[in-house]
């Protein structure tokens, strides 16, 4: 009966045909070396479209300034008619914000640069415009000028006890919008109708810039921002710089070099410390 033969054994190459163990070495490492070149390859590109894909962040920084004193885009900015106006030297400035608009792209980059600038501040785009739209945000920082414009002419007559009824004030600041110049236009207002009160300046000659809401009441309320404003103030010329109380602590982060804050809770306490920085008698206050 015929019998299956049984299986031969493996024949092995001979040995100068096998790849040595330095080869097969080489071999794997040549494959996780293609590896990692594509895993690398990949996460550049992942951190590349990080780098330049916009993000939902606005940038801030010092805007312009505006002598209430004088005149804004060719135009004067307080206009008082029903009483005598006397001539008037040194600054007032309203200071404002510059923000990126919200369809403009702010890259990570971009977003890293502001980060470690201290005249830059990058904020949440809702925090900036809670509309979503830059059309929507102007009309509502329109609506709060002309708000501010209001409380501060009240705030200044009320101070000076002129009636609305004989002394009409008109305010035009352009394009600036938002309730933060309140303070500086109703110093505006009474240094443009009796200035110290003994024939000097508010000002005293000096050019001085500040921020904060004003209530009907005299009331200096707070604003934000104020660590950018006090750049813009300075990069103006300013010296001096009126800032709500409130805001002390952010008013000191990087505050540049010849700026003096002085901070204030009401119009009665502007007038107080610009007459304290004129040699007036009593204490300027600061931060």
């Amino acid at each position: 009966m015929p019998v299956d033969p049984k299986p031969s054994a493996a024949v092995e190459p001979p040995a100068d045909d096998r790849p040595s163990a330095a080869a097969r070495l080489a071999a794997v490492l040549t494959v996780r070396r293609r590896a990692l070149a594509l895993c690398a390859t990949v996460v550049a590109a992942l951190v590349g479209v990080a780098f330049l894909a916009p993000l939902p962040f606005t940038k801030t920084e010092p805007g312009r300034t505006a002598d209430v004193l004088g005149s804004y885009e060719d135009h004067q900015v307080i206009t008082i008619t029903g009483a005598a106006v006397r001539p008037t030297t040194g600054a007032l400035r309203v200071t404002t914000i510059s923000a990126s608009l919200p369809n403009q792209s702010l890259s990570f980059t971009d977003a890293l640069a502001g980060w470690v600038d201290p005249k830059v501040a990058i904020l949440p785009r809702e925090a900036v415009y809670p509309q979503g739209n830059p059309e929507k945000a102007n009309q509502e920082t329109s609506r709060e000028m002309t708000q501010a414009q209001d409380s501060a002419t009240t705030a200044a007559l009320n101070y000076l006890h002129l009636s609305p009824d004989q002394v009409k004030v008109s305010i035009d600041l352009g394009d600036i919008g938002g309730p933060s110049g309140g303070q500086m236009i109703s110093l505006g207002i009474i240094d443009k109708l009796v200035g110290d009160g003994h024939g000097g300046d508010l000002t005293g000659g000096r050019d001085i810039a500040g921020t904060g809401t004003i209530s009907d009441d005299g009331t200096v309320g707070v604003v934000g921002g104020v660590a950018l404003k006090t750049h813009g103030a300075a990069q103006a010329g300013a010296t001096v710089f009126l800032l709500p109380r409130a805001e002390c602590s952010e008013a000191q982060v990087n505050t540049p070099a010849g700026l003096r804050l002085v901070p204030v809770a009401t119009l009665a306490d502007a007038l107080g410390a610009l007459t304290a920085l004129n040699g007036g008698g009593g204490t300027v206050p600061s931060c």
